[in-house]
């Protein structure tokens, strides 16, 4: 058995950074949105981002005296090859934030279907995640957040539906 390159520490991080691109990209699209029911949906989707975002923060602090948690075991090898792909922005790229792609022209339309493509980006990476992290170290906190993301890419096509709806 191998263990991969990362520490659940550094993982754990690289979440907080995905809920933390989130959240920014929810309030920038939130600042270039004139209608105000359309403001607050967002702004209610970045506060959720920053739930998630502290979530991450205190399972990583609860690492803290787990020794075991530096040395995540990847028996096939594919946990330590996808978080490389990862790492390395082929999959997406953590550090990269999305809040920057809108250029503040943007339809309603045009956001929720950015933001539903981040969603879906995040649940692959907390997919990937809940595989390596064991279970003693949270990953039950990792599956309710995937659950979490998974209801935002429902939030969102309901939202998108609606729109459509009101177009037609």
């Amino acid at each position: 058995m191998k263990s991969i390159p990362y520490s659940a520490q550094e993982i754990f991080v690289m979440a907080e950074q995905i809920e933390r691109n989130g959240a920014r990209f929810y309030r920038r699209a939130a600042e270039s949105t004139e209608m105000s029911g359309s403001r607050q949906f967002l702004l209610e989707l970045a506060e959720m981002e920053d739930k998630h975002e502290q979530t991450f923060a205190r399972m990583k602090s609860e690492l803290g005296d787990h020794a075991e948690a530096d040395l995540i075991l990847d028996p096939d090898d594919q946990a330590a090859a996808y978080l490389q792909a990862m790492a390395d922005g082929h999959v997406f790229d953590v550090r990269a934030n999305p809040a920057e792609l809108l250029t503040g022209s943007e339809t309603m339309e045009e956001i929720l279907k950015t933001a539903i493509g981040l969603e879906k980006d995040s649940i692959v990476f907390y997919l990937g995640m809940k595989q390596i992290v064991p279970e003693n170290l949270g990953r039950d906190k990792i599956e309710w957040i995937i659950t979490e993301e998974m209801r935002h890419v429902t939030i969102l096509s309901k939202e998108l539906a609606k729109l459509k709806d009101k177009l037609i």
